[in-house]
């Protein structure tokens, strides 16, 4: 059981994938802080500044301040303005993602070009060409 489980881990594919997954975790923090720190602020000056995870209905009696003071409090809320932000992030992550991919596939293809228009090393003589060379070399 052993021996087929160390096998199973030295396997290309599950390697490749114990890769992927660690340098997603860590793509993953950088595409956040793109999101949080650099898009969502130019974002925020073309709606005016407005905050949609602090909108919500509240779904008992009572009032409070805010989102957080009614959660703090055990009141039920309908939180739809987390929601919002959650798709609005969600959009703007698969957004600058497809960029990144696209980006990326334009180098790879800009490097295969490359290697296509490198010139070929010349070609040595064919197998007819060596054996009509043999041929004539017989002959004399």
């Amino acid at each position: 059981m052993i021996k087929e489980f160390r096998e199973f881990i030295a396997r290309g594919n599950v390697m490749d994938m114990a890769v992927g997954i660690i340098i997603g975790a860590a793509f993953t923090a950088i595409v956040s802080s793109m999101v949080a720190d650099l898009i969502n602020p130019i974002i925020s000056l073309f709606i005016g500044g407005i905050d949609f995870s602090g909108m919500y209905v509240l779904l008992g009696s009572g009032e409070y301040a805010s989102i957080a003071a009614a959660e703090e409090a055990g009141a039920a809320v309908f939180a739809y303005g987390r929601f919002i932000m959650a798709v609005i992030n969600f959009l703007i992550v698969a957004f600058v993602v497809f960029m990144l991919v696209k980006a990326v596939n334009r180098a790879r293809e800009s490097a295969v070009k490359k290697a296509e228009a490198a010139p070929a090393a010349p070609a040595g003589p064919s197998e007819l060409d060596i054996l009509i060379e043999i041929r004539d070399a017989l002959k004399k």
